[in-house]
């Protein structure tokens, strides 16, 4: 069945593949980004040239996370085109690198802002149309760091966890309203992503300097150390987070997983999530709410 999905952050990188397979695997998608009109105008422009090229209905289209006026424009846009919202990917994301006492409060308040905040605005645009229809899915893209925490990554880390713990209270709040909630776990990617190249560093010059004597040899070889996981002959596709997303989303009401990974360098949040889906189970078991882990399709 033919889905209207509205992908957050979808100008580049994992958003831009996610939006560009759901789209050819014949799903109606939403790409949002930032100054579609301004400079972002060449990525959008090149998801229209995609869809035109590819037949497919992919549509750019303006959306800040950080602007609860433009997420209620694009809603209402999406809505009028289609009447309905059936999937929500959360994928917008920002990336920090550095010294964690060298970023400024402010930095560390604009990465929640983005990378948790943003997301939950996006659910207050989103969330009143899915619970009159009784059915949806809200799809998180979030990371392996939420639960195994590398270094020098502070602002970007703690703002995913907290996503991530978002995401967990609020799957329990939607089941009653037969909305889905599925947290896709990226291992880490060198190559296909945006993270890097537009990473942001800490303001803080002078602070991060006085560590440097001491660490910057592993600060230097950051990279290094993250391609060394990998084993020699394993290659890391981004592309595979897309087919995941795809899959998932392509799944009947009621199957879809709640968490799943996709990672290729044996990162080490897999078994921690194991654990953790079983003393989740538990723990709504115990409250007497356990009918909270399993979505009610409250259409059929």
């Amino acid at each position: 069945m033919t889905k209207v999905v509205i992908i957050t952050g979808a100008g580049t990188g994992m958003g831009r593949l996610i939006a560009r397979s759901l789209a050819q695997a014949g799903h109606t998608v939403y790409a949002t980004m930032r100054f579609v009109e301004g400079r972002n105008r060449d990525k959008a422009d090149e998801a229209r040239a995609f869809a035109s090229d590819h037949k497919v209905n992919l549509r750019p289209l303006e959306l800040d996370v950080n602007s609860d006026a433009s997420i209620t424009q694009a809603v209402q846009t999406v809505l009028e085109n289609e009447d309905r919202i059936d999937v929500l990917v959360h994928n917008a994301a920002h990336l920090y690198f550095g010294i964690t006492e060298a970023f400024t409060p402010e930095q560390i308040l604009a990465s929640l802002n983005t990378n948790t905040v943003g997301a939950l605005r996006v659910n207050r645009g989103v969330l009143p149309v899915m619970r009159r229809q009784g059915l949806g899915l809200l799809l998180w893209i979030g990371s392996g760091t939420s639960r195994v925490v590398p270094p020098f990554l502070a602002p970007y880390t703690a703002a995913k966890a907290a996503m991530d713990s978002f995401a967990d209270s609020i799957s329990y709040e939607l089941a009653r309203f037969g909305i889905e909630s599925s947290i896709l776990m990226p291992g880490p990617f060198i190559e296909g992503t945006a993270h890097f190249p537009n990473a942001e560093f800490p303001a803080d010059e002078t602070v991060q300097k006085e560590y440097l004597a001491r660490y910057e040899d592993a600060i230097a070889r950051n990279e290094q150390a993250t391609r060394a996981l990998f084993a020699e002959d394993v290659t890391a596709d981004v592309q595979a987070i897309a087919d995941e997303a795809l899959r998932i989303i392509d799944l009947p009401h009621g199957s879809r997983p709640y968490r799943t990974e996709v990672d290729f360098s044996d990162f080490g949040d897999a078994p921690v999530n194991a654990v953790a889906m079983v003393m989740r189970e538990r723990l709504l078991q115990r409250f007497g709410l356990s009918d909270l882990l399993h979505p009610t399709n409250i259409r059929s």
